[in-house]
């Protein structure tokens, strides 16, 4: 594996600068919920809560990453505009933040990007470019447009301020269920599983991380059986959220993973759209594909009774999909 620069790990950050990201993250928008789901409980074995991020303000847990990197940045740095790139969820979170902040967004997201989320950033205010039929067509155009203007660029995973954000759901995990003993998270570039990891690590909790990859969109947990980080052809999937590369360079997210999440799995197609029905039909909840591969992994069994002393959390990672789309999956799967 090539050398990456050193960054610091977050997992050796002390409890008061964890205390400021989250701070800053709920300057802005409120704790999820995380509430026990007694029947899932009786259905699957243990004590099983659902943390709720698909009910975050932008309707995903990428919001906290948007508001701990902006809110990082000095006033001066972000007057000028600030660029991302996306497959959807990060690009909606930067076009909210930035509207919240007055601070101008450009934001450069795949043609098939989902329409909803496209309408959320425009709805915002943020220049929303198509660019490409590849996330790394976008993610191309994106860095060429902060070449050009020296605007900063809002990483959607390989960046510290980011992966933090993400991580302060596991503070509010241990502010509501101070036992876990597991925590099951969807996995793409990592910054969701990397800081909730390491949050957790950082906070002496010894909870098993679960990271749950779509298998059309696992770059990440190749990279990690590689031992470096690979590059794979983009496929079609229901949890396009999830979809999209890690870098070769990678310098934050791919060491977070490795160090500190215990375990990997990986859901089909089919189980993506299943548990995206059964959260509509049976637990009242709209869940988008990449919101709903933890749950895919809890209802397909690979999450056993015996393997799950004390409660389990499941984050519900995301709910932004099309009410059309979802009603066709939630009658057909």
């Amino acid at each position: 594996m090539t050398d990456r620069p050193a960054v610091p790990d977050l997992a050796t950050w002390p409890a008061s600068r964890w205390d400021d990201v989250r701070d800053r993250v709920r300057g802005l928008v409120p704790p999820t919920p995380c509430v026990r789901f007694p029947d899932l409980g009786a259905c699957y074995g243990g004590e099983i809560f659902l943390k709720l991020e698909n009910l975050q303000r932008t309707g995903s847990f990428k919001v906290r990453g948007a508001i701990s990197k902006l809110t990082a940045l000095a006033p001066e740095d972000r007057a000028g505009g600030v660029v991302a790139c996306s497959s959807g969820n990060h690009g909606r979170a930067v076009a909210w933040v930035a509207g919240q902040l007055d601070v101008p967004a450009t934001i450069f997201v795949p043609e098939w990007v989902d329409p909803v989320k496209l309408a959320g950033m425009r709805g915002d205010g943020a220049d929303v470019r198509l660019v490409g039929t590849r996330y790394d067509e976008a993610a191309a155009a994106a860095h060429d447009e902060v070449d050009r203007t020296g605007r900063p660029f809002v990483h959607p995973f390989d960046d510290v301020d980011v992966a933090a954000g993400q991580g302060t759901t596991a503070l509010e995990i241990l502010d509501a269920v101070p036992d876990v003993r597991h925590v099951v998270v969807c996995l793409s570039g990592g910054g969701l599983a990397g800081g909730v990891a390491a949050a957790l690590r950082a906070h002496g909790s010894e909870a098993e991380v679960v990271a749950v990859s779509a298998e059309r969109a696992r770059v990440m947990f190749e990279s990690l059986k590689a031992g470096r980080p690979l590059e794979l052809e983009e496929e079609a999937t229901i949890a396009s959220a999830l979809s999209g590369g890690i870098e070769l360079e990678n310098r934050v997210t791919f060491d977070l993973v490795r160090r500190h999440v215990d375990r990997h799995l990986v859901v089909s197609e089919e189980a993506i759209e299943r548990a995206m029905a059964i959260a509509a039909r049976h637990l009242h909840m709209v869940v988008e594909g990449g919101g709903a591969v933890g749950l895919a992994a809890l209802f397909e069994g690979m999450l056993p009774p015996e393997d799950r002393e004390g409660p389990t959390v499941v984050i519900v990672s995301g709910g932004n999909v099309g009410a059309a789309r979802l009603a066709e999956i939630a009658t057909s799967a």
